[in-house]
């Protein structure tokens, strides 16, 4: 099967799309939040032309494991799958049992509008249990990089909800230089939600990083889910970095828990972060122009337990609608009570 290197009236133009992170910020970028290395891969997709990029060969080499390449050529490139890449739990490599998938900055991934693009989950024995306590283990450790996630689409998900583009549990994600441009999952619920990326369960409470990516980034590029336009996550925490999250769209309706006579949601225009204990940190971050109808038109950030934290430094949260409840900054709901530091910031 060829590759799909066209794109039909009705999904996304990838090669037109604005790049990857938010190029006024400047935070440095911790060592373990760094692309990883992908000199000596596991495996590679493709054999040097845009045809023998397809979604079978993606899938099979997400199966695989270990770092993963491509060679499509050497021009931009969209791969459309047919289904869902699945990370398979014993497939990482070396001490930290790494899985790299890295797109070289040429390719994309595509769900048609169809499918989700790439799930994990440490915890669904279909995928390999590899230890008794799959909500807490250290791997694998999968970092996307490098790579462009359009037209992505969970909605058929009923028991893997949300999570659009990425849906992760366990073991550890990163995601570096990328973007997510128009996915979609449910439309309505009180705590689905990830258009691009939901998350749950990663090892020892340590943060998801995302770093120098775009979520959006333009009218014709956001992403809609009922909660969580751009991420979602229950009890996970977070460091984003040098990133932009804009247009993207939390369209549910009627909150968490719903109220009555609702079908549920409609908060986090970009961020959704639920659960409890967790921290929220941003350095170098845009946030504008993402829209929804309960709360957090920017930012949804509620701690059950009442011990999480926001830090926001260097970034500009701004023109952001919609939705109630921002006790502490406008375009933030929050309990009164969640510490938010700011610094050389701006949220107007």
């Amino acid at each position: 099967m060829q590759a799909d290197t066209t794109t039909s009236p009705d999904l996304t133009n990838p090669t037109d799309g604005p790049p990857a992170g938010y190029a006024a910020g400047g935070c440095a970028v911790p060592t373990g939040a760094t692309a990883e290395d992908v000199s000596s891969p596991t495996r590679t997709v493709g054999t040097g032309s845009p045809a023998s990029c397809t979604s079978e060969a993606f899938v099979s080499a997400v199966a695989g494991g270990g770092v993963i390449t491509f060679n499509c050529g050497p021009d931009p490139v969209t791969i459309t799958l047919n289904e869902t890449a699945k990370i398979v739990n014993n497939t990482g490599v070396g001490p930290d049992s790494k899985i790299v998938i890295d797109g070289g900055g040429l390719v994309t991934l595509s769900g048609g509008g169809a499918h989700r693009i790439l799930y994990m989950n440490t915890c669904d024995e279909a995928q390999v249990w590899t230890t008794s306590h799959c909500q807490d283990q250290d791997h694998p450790k999968l970092t996307v990089q490098n790579l462009t996630f359009i037209d992505a689409n969970s909605k058929g998900e009923s028991e893997f909800d949300g999570g659009g583009a990425i849906w992760a549990r366990g073991g550890r994600l990163k995601v570096v230089n990328s973007r997510f441009f128009n996915n979609v999952c449910a439309d309505t619920g009180p705590d689905v939600g990830g258009a691009a990326i939901r998350v749950f369960s990663q090892s020892q409470g340590l943060p998801v990083y995302v770093v120098n990516s775009t979520f959006g980034g333009g009218p014709e590029y956001g992403n809609t889910c009922s909660n969580g336009g751009g991420i979602s996550s229950i009890g996970v925490s977070w460091t984003i970095i040098n990133s932009l999250f804009s247009y993207n769209d939390a369209i549910g309706n009627g909150g968490n828990p719903s109220q009555p006579g609702t079908p549920g949601g409609g908060s986090g225009g970009a961020i959704y972060n639920d659960g409890n204990t967790m921290t929220l940190s941003l350095c170098g971050v845009l946030i504008e122009h993402n829209t929804v109808v309960q709360h957090g038109s920017a930012i949804f950030f509620v701690t059950n337990n009442h011990t999480g934290n926001v830090r926001i430094e260097d970034s500009l949260i701004t023109n952001n609608t919609g939705g109630s409840w921002y006790p502490t900054y406008p375009q933030i709901s929050n309990h009164d009570d969640t510490p938010i530091e700011v610094i050389n910031s701006t949220i107007e």
